[in-house]
């Protein structure tokens, strides 16, 4: 029996099972679908994740009904906290939601596979290299994508900076209007206080060829988190100037900054 099967037997559910099922995977005899996701990784690891969701972070997902069941979605976050923990989350209350419930695919910096066993890890779990080629593969099979436009600059934000949104790219409106995808956007509260770093090493993230080497503790502080999802956004796909889309880009912003603001408003304490 492989370390996985034996994991699987005396981790997994079959109540997590069952639920699971319900996502449609286009998976091969392995378990495998092309990008690498696995569905008994994927069922191991979300056995493992129930208890960090429910009881380390807490999580409130607000609105979580509001992503379509079907066809291609960009779900557009605020990135924060060092480590892309805010995305697990929100995949893990879409493929965990009573009715309908789906597995998004999460745009990952590209470093991260550069990470020894990091980056294999991430693809059977469902993870796909941020790159608008990958991106608009993912929508063209109807899939849900989930996609921080802020990139290295949100999630490497100083503790200073906390709840600022940095520069949104415009790639993410383009492919939804080609490809004539919904936008849902999502306000992360709580996973700003996660990892709060003071400072970021900038020589020594140069050497090593990463984004970001940041000064904090190690360790990840268990900060109650709010998702607050929005009303589906859609835009034509006609032709516009860039300008008009870049002022699409900022539509989206200013609601999931509208998101942040609620959730801040909500949220009674840090831990």
């Amino acid at each position: 029996m492989s370390l996985r099967s034996f994991l699987k037997n005396k981790l997994v559910s079959q109540d997590l099972v069952k639920q699971l099922d319900k996502i449609e995977k286009p998976v091969g005899s392995l378990g495998y679908d092309p990008w690498g996701f696995n569905v008994d990784t994927n069922q191991i690891v979300f056995s493992l994740y129930r208890a960090i969701y429910n009881r380390y972070f807490r999580v409130e997902a607000n609105g979580v009904e509001k992503v379509p069941s079907r066809g291609p979605v960009l779900i557009i976050a605020n990135h924060s906290g060092q480590l892309p923990i805010d995305g697990t989350l929100i995949g893990y209350s879409i493929a965990t939601r009573d009715k309908s419930p789906r597995l998004p695919r999460a745009m990952i910096e590209r470093f991260f596979p550069t990470v020894p066993f990091v980056g294999n890890f991430l693809n059977q779990v469902g993870a796909v290299l941020g790159d608008p080629a990958n991106c608009a593969k993912m929508l063209e099979n109807g899939e849900a994508v989930i996609v921080f436009p802020e990139g290295v600059r949100g999630s490497g934000k100083l503790y200073k900076d906390r709840y600022q949104l940095q520069r949104f790219g415009n790639g993410f409106m383009h492919l939804a209007m080609k490809y004539n995808a919904t936008i849902v956007p999502v306000g992360v509260v709580g996973c700003e206080e996660t990892i709060p770093a003071i400072a970021n090493i900038k020589p020594l993230a140069k050497l090593l060829g990463v984004p970001y080497v940041p000064i904090a503790l190690p360790v990840i502080f268990p900060a109650k988190v709010i998702l607050n999802f929005g009303d589906p956004m859609h835009f034509d796909s006609k032709d516009v100037l860039e300008d008009e889309v870049t002022a699409r880009v900022e539509l989206v912003k200013q609601e999931i900054n509208r998101l942040i603001d609620k959730g801040l408003n909500e949220r009674k304490r840090l831990f």
